[in-house]
């Protein structure tokens, strides 16, 4: 049996960990036909089948777990080998990919982005925005962005940005026609923009004053996924949006929209980036990591 090259060990690890060859090859920046022929290939050399493929799905065969399970931390830890001595250039060169709420993205992580491929110009950012809660782990990514209620206990966690608030906004003329609700429970007298979450959950509009918290579960015939996409709606006088306050900012601002109910719309904790505790963190990640601590002390 002929040795496997380390590329191909790589391959294999990437296609095993993500159950699918389409997004290995994402990660990998090759095609799935590429990784198709690696594979095939690397299991003729081993004279062993590592990998049991059907249209829908990808699994490993009890040779392929085993190998992975020993492969695995071996390819971390040269990895981090590799890190460590790019560390020592002037720019280190890389990649970095984070996964982001759509709002996370645009509220706190485009600037931070921003700044980073400024101080790094040998770095790449590969930000991927999903609205589900996915293991980031699993889906090759080094970090992810969401509020902090969401994150896994096994994670280490970086507060990313300021508080966050959401409030109910609509048009003038809606108001002008239906009414300006003084108590949330008034709600289910009005037409409110849905939200709905990627598992197909509708979202609460959740407020809070004082002692008293309420969930109300409103209705109206419109249902988006999109905050942006709420807020133009909303402009249009199609009915009530619960947004955060930042990206309604604009719209408050020029008068197409009004900010309703805001003595029950506190100020929530924000966002925080979040990560797996790893002995050797990729290079990407440790700038981005380190940027937002100098930034946090300087408090610039």
């Amino acid at each position: 049996m002929s040795i496997p090259n380390l590329a191909d060990l790589q391959v294999f690890a990437a296609v095993a960990r993500l159950g699918s060859f389409r997004r290995a090859a994402i990660e990998l920046n090759v095609t799935p036909s590429a990784l198709s022929h690696t594979l095939r290939a690397l299991e003729t050399r081993l004279g062993l089948r590592l990998l049991n493929r059907t249209t829908r799905s990808v699994a490993t065969t009890e040779a392929g777990e085993r190998l992975l399970a020993r492969l695995a931390p071996a390819l971390q830890e040269i990895q981090g080998a590799l890190d460590e001595v790019n560390a020592l250039r002037a720019s280190p060169v890389g990649s970095l990919r984070i996964n982001a709420s759509r709002s996370a993205a645009d509220l706190v992580l485009l600037p931070l982005i921003t700044r980073f491929l400024a101080l790094n110009p040998g770095m790449k950012v590969d930000l991927v925005t999903d609205d589900a809660l996915v293991d980031i782990v699993a889906t090759g990514c080094d970090a992810g962005v969401r509020f902090g209620e969401s994150l896994q206990a096994d994670m280490v966690a970086l507060a990313l940005g300021p508080t966050q608030r959401m409030i109910v906004v609509a048009a003038p003329a809606y108001l002008a026609a239906r009414g300006t609700p003084q108590n949330p429970r008034e709600l289910s007298r009005h037409t409110c923009i849905c939200r709905q979450f990627p598992s197909g959950k509708s979202y609460r509009w959740e407020f809070s004053r004082g002692d008293q918290r309420l969930d109300i579960d409103v209705e109206g015939a419109l249902t988006l996924h999109d905050s942006a996409l709420m807020l133009r709606a909303a402009e249009d006088g199609l009915g009530l949006a619960y947004v955060f306050e930042q990206q309604a900012g604009p719209g408050l601002a020029s008068g197409k929209l009004t900010a309703l109910l805001e003595d029950w719309c506190p100020r929530i904790p924000g966002f925080y980036l979040y990560y797996p505790s790893r002995k050797l963190m990729p290079i990407g990640l440790k700038r981005f990591v380190a940027m937002l601590r100098d930034t946090a002390q300087s408090g610039v």
